[in-house]
């Protein structure tokens, strides 16, 4: 994607310099800029395990990935725009990045009854709590 073409859009890639196979990138999402190559960790439901946003953000983290399918299951939607979204909710100044969770509707498929227009799921969670 070439930032020039796209101004207005929410994603912008932009490559920075090539070694043989290799390349640097300014990734823009919205108005947060990352480097790469970066190291993106996991916060699946919100949070990465084990560590603060104060601590990411000393080893130099750029982004945190965030998994949607996850996320509606918990902590929800509702609460995360009560908090006013995912990164006030993480206490994060940085990134965010979110799938789809589409992996997830798949993976999942024997809890979840899908029609051609919606997919609908059970909490997986829920299964196995009394």
């Amino acid at each position: 994607m070439n930032s020039e073409d796209d101004s207005d859009s929410p994603l912008k890639f932009e490559v920075i310099a090539t070694e043989h196979r290799a390349r640097a990138t300014r990734l823009t999402i919205r108005s947060h800029e990352c480097l790469t190559p970066m190291f993106m960790p996991v916060g699946t439901q919100g949070t990465v395990k084990g560590l603060t946003a104060r601590q990411l953000e000393h080893l130099g983290c750029q982004i945190v990935l965030g998994n949607t399918y996850h996320l509606e299951n918990r902590p929800g939607s509702a609460l995360l725009q009560e908090f006013g979204g995912l990164t006030e909710f993480m206490s994060w100044k940085g990134g965010t990045l979110t799938d789809s969770g589409g992996f997830q509707m798949v993976s999942l498929l024997d809890l979840a009854d899908i029609s051609v227009r919606l997919s609908f799921h059970t909490l997986y969670f829920d299964r196995w709590s009394t």
